[in-house]
């Protein structure tokens, strides 16, 4: 028997991607994972597992390494959690059914259910002794000509709990319940106390995690940068052109295929108290959000003027240096991301690599993230189409087709009603 590795590692679980077998090969070659809920820890052991003619098998391991906002599958919304994996290993696809040698005809339920950590010693003994007799260098790919993908397979739940009911073993574990909460409105975006964006700033490194305070900088200047305008015949400024984020975070990733420095331009959007009529709000999305957004996009795109971009990027990086220059945890931050791309850099020249990173990010790696009160799927996937159209100068990027990205995420406001256990992980809340 082999050695077992539980000590590697903090906790042992499976990653069941039902009969998806698109998202099980996108986990394993992006080396990226996806939970419906946040019961994973940094440090856990997982194990990629699909169903594929009708049997439930596993071809690769690895270790969440951290947090990310990078989902690659189409049914992204339905992932809260995403984990970076680290010391990937494959092997020859094997049936989990093994499990069941030990976990007896519940095998799926004790070991496979929501991804729940493995408890039973003898049961990761058995994986890691299956997969270490199977492995092996490369990925075997699950040809997607195999089991049709249907709407029930993002249900999450694997086809082997169906024959379950009725088992002596059989048992679901209930949500614990943490307490409950109503939705109410923020007054508005701006209001000191009760406004989406000041609320939203004090609280964003512990509301939106997957941005790690250490491979980030948020530069919550409202109105700090502008684009550059364009002028008329008589070198007036033409109202409605320029583009004034809320906020800008720099984020960092040495892995990115694009660049390893990504500009996110942050726009706060409320209706709050005053939009409350579905009239209202489709106005105010169409007339409103929509086209700042576009001129958020537009403004680094090859739509735009090649000299008017290039005098917004000068403009910015200066603001965006001047900011880290004048706060030193800021500059040592920045100095391990450029140290680290840069290993035998020197200390006078860093500062020049910085510069260099930053304009290659604004010419090849921008989001725009909307952070909004209400916003349904479909406004989502059209506001998503919209920005992903304008398009990036692909010379600074090895994707050929590079394009803004989008990412939107919806706060709400919610009053505590009632706390009955500080422990439990979920809770409920109304809106009326």
């Amino acid at each position: 028997m082999n050695i077992p590795i539980s000590n590697k590692y903090n906790n042992c679980r499976i990653l069941h991607c039902t009969n998806n077998i698109n998202n099980y090969n996108l986990c394993v070659q992006e080396e990226v994972a996806g939970f419906r809920t946040r019961i994973a820890e940094k440090g856990d052991m997982v194990y990629f597992a699909v169903i594929n003619d009708k049997a439930t098998i596993c071809g690769a391991r690895g270790i969440l390494e951290e947090l990310t906002d990078y989902k690659p599958w189409e049914d992204a919304d339905n992932y809260v959690q995403s984990w970076k994996i680290k010391d990937i290993e494959y092997c020859n696809p094997f049936e989990l059914k093994v499990l069941a040698d030990i976990g007896g005809n519940s095998w799926a339920l004790k070991y496979v259910q929501a991804s729940k950590t493995i408890k039973d010693q003898e049961a990761i003994e058995l994986l890691n002794n299956v997969f270490i007799s199977n492995k092996t260098n490369d990925f075997k790919l699950i040809s997607l000509e195999g089991d049709e993908i249907s709407e029930d397979s993002y249900s999450g739940d694997i086809e082997e709990i169906d024959d379950f009911e009725g088992n002596e073993d059989y048992s679901i574990e209930k949500l614990d319940i943490m307490g409950t909460f109503q939705t109410i409105r923020f007054r508005n975006e701006t209001d000191r106390v009760r406004g989406l964006e000041p609320l939203v700033t004090e609280h964003f490194y512990s509301l939106f995690q997957h941005f790690n305070i250490e491979k980030t900088i948020l530069i919550a200047q409202n109105r700090l940068f502008s684009s550059v305008g364009i002028k008329n015949s008589n070198d007036e400024n033409i109202n409605g052109i320029k583009g004034i984020p809320d906020a800008l975070l720099i984020s960092y990733d040495k892995s990115s295929k694009k660049s390893p420095f990504k500009i996110n331009l942050i726009e706060y959007e409320c209706y709050g108290e005053t939009k409350y009529r579905t009239q209202q709000k489709f106005n105010y999305l169409n007339g409103v959000i929509i086209p700042q957004l576009m001129r958020f996009a537009s403004t680094f795109s090859i739509v735009t003027d090649n000299n008017i971009r290039e005098k917004t990027i000068d403009r910015w990086v200066d603001k965006i240096i001047d900011h880290i220059n004048d706060e030193p945890t800021l500059i040592e931050k920045v100095n391990k991301w450029i140290q680290e791309l840069h290993p035998n850099i020197k200390e006078r020249q860093i500062e020049r690599y910085l510069e260099k990173e930053l304009r290659d990010a604004f010419k090849s790696n921008i989001r725009i993230i909307l952070i909004i009160d209400e916003l349904t799927i479909e406004q989502k996937d059209t506001m998503s189409n919209i920005i992903n159209s304008f398009k990036l100068d692909n010379s600074y990027s090895s994707n050929k087709d590079n394009f803004v990205e989008f990412a939107s995420y919806v706060v709400r406001l919610e009053e505590k009603i009632g706390i009955t256990d500080t422990n439990a992980r979920f809770a409920l809340a109304f809106q009326e």
